[in-house]
């Protein structure tokens, strides 16, 4: 018999999220494997009654949700649900994926059903509530939320993560080195082609013809330092007139931002798009001449690596980045990207000043981003690492099915 893991995820399609897109790369691997998959979301995935829904082909398992419930509710919930689905479907082990409301009922579950559970921390609970504005870093709520995400992470048989970031943040809280490992981030790089033609018809009515284009596209959150690229570019204007900033999604931030752009002179060189369906940010992609990532330095920024920059170096765009641990942990500078000095908008001009007058460099620097993740940052390599991590937690509970 084959390997059967059953995922414990805050939220899957049909939401899109870096979440989601991570979670269906893992699974769409680990069938590859020949391993089979059953996924469970908690009651974040939003208000239903559905206990079933298929997505893409995929089965998803729900947890009921009428709303009004507090944290602590939402768990009981989740492992009620957990332990339905686990009796039905009889997992080897569980893998529950952040935040610590997965991990802990997944570890009661587990305990009484005799099953190996692996957590995997994508972010901690407490710096993510940090960044939504729930909190502040030292609070009580803080102080409380670390340490469940603690105690959840000593007492799972393996614990994963995806950078080195937050191997060491788990590391310090007494989890010994052997039951952590690190499942990076990683693209698809067939869904990404290099030097494709620019979509001229989206870039005449974007109004981008003749343009220097300078974007970013995700999600508009403060941390993402965007601010700091709408004050780069009016630092910039001088030098390069026909400088245009394309900002592809939406997010919190989107208000101020908009504000800020007219507040500057900026208004028609600063360009929205709103949000855009997943399968078409690639044509926006091609249309930016150099992507910024000017991430803020917090916690969650100096801790976690994006997705985002990866994307970016599998098709072969030029990359000006922040240089928080997230991104030194990704980047090459001046090999498949070029670091500046984080949190401050003239470095950010003078790195995309820089990129700019080195176009003649370009299609060196992009075959060396591409081959950094084609050889380094696949979902194939990523996801094999799991078969030691199932196998150790399997172990631990003298069980040892095919891997």
């Amino acid at each position: 018999m084959s390997l059967r893991i059953l995922h414990v995820l805050d939220h899957s399609l049909p939401l899109h999220s870096g979440y989601s897109f991570r979670t269906l790369a893992i699974l769409r691997e680990q069938r590859a494997l020949g391993w089979q998959t059953v996924h469970l979301t908690t009651p974040k995935q939003g208000f239903g009654t559905s206990l079933q829904e298929e997505v893409d082909g995929w089965i998803f398992h729900r947890t009921p949700n009428a709303g009004g419930n507090g944290l602590l509710s939402q768990m009981r919930l989740t492992a009620a649900r957990l332990r339905e689905v686990v009796l039905m479907m009889k997992p080897d082990l569980i893998h529950a994926h952040s935040p610590v409301l997965n991990a802990l009922p997944s570890l009661w579950v587990g305990r009484r059903q005799r099953l190996p559970v692996v957590y995997e921390m994508r972010a901690s609970w407490e710096d993510a509530a940090v960044d939504h504005g729930t909190t502040q870093e030292g609070s009580l709520r803080y102080r409380v939320s670390r340490s469940l995400e603690s105690l959840a992470l000593r007492h799972a048989d393996q614990v994963t993560t995806i950078c080195e970031g937050l191997r060491g943040d788990i590391a310090i809280r007494g989890v010994p080195p052997e039951r952590i490992t690190v499942i990076p981030n990683a693209v698809d790089v067939s869904l990404f082609r290099l030097d494709t033609e620019p979509d001229a018809e989206l870039r005449r009515s974007l109004g981008l013809n003749g343009a220097t284009v300078v974007g970013f596209a995700g999600s508009f959150y403060g941390y993402e330092g965007l601010d700091l690229l709408i004050e780069a570019a009016r630092q910039m204007l001088p030098r390069y007139p026909q400088l245009r900033v394309l900002l592809v999604g939406g997010g919190p931030q989107e208000s101020n931002l908009r504000a800020q752009a007219v507040a500057a002179g900026l208004q028609e060189r600063v360009i929205f798009t709103g949000r855009v369906p997943h399968a078409d940010v690639q044509r926006y992609y091609q249309l930016i001449d150099v992507l910024a990532y000017p991430r803020l330095p917090i916690r969650l920024t100096e801790l976690v690596t994006p997705l985002k920059p990866l994307e970016a170096m599998a098709q072969g765009r030029m990359l000006v980045a922040s240089d928080v641990g997230g991104h030194r942990e990704l980047i090459r500078h001046g090999q498949t990207g070029f670091l500046f000095r984080a949190g401050d908008a003239a470095a950010l001009a003078g790195a995309l000043d820089d990129v700019l007058v080195r176009r003649p460099f370009w299609p060196k620097l992009r075959e060396q981003a591409r081959r950094f993740v084609e050889v380094e940052r696949t979902w194939a390599s990523s996801v094999a690492r799991y078969r030691e991590v199932y196998r150790r937690a399997l172990a631990r509970h003298d069980r040892s099915p095919s891997i």
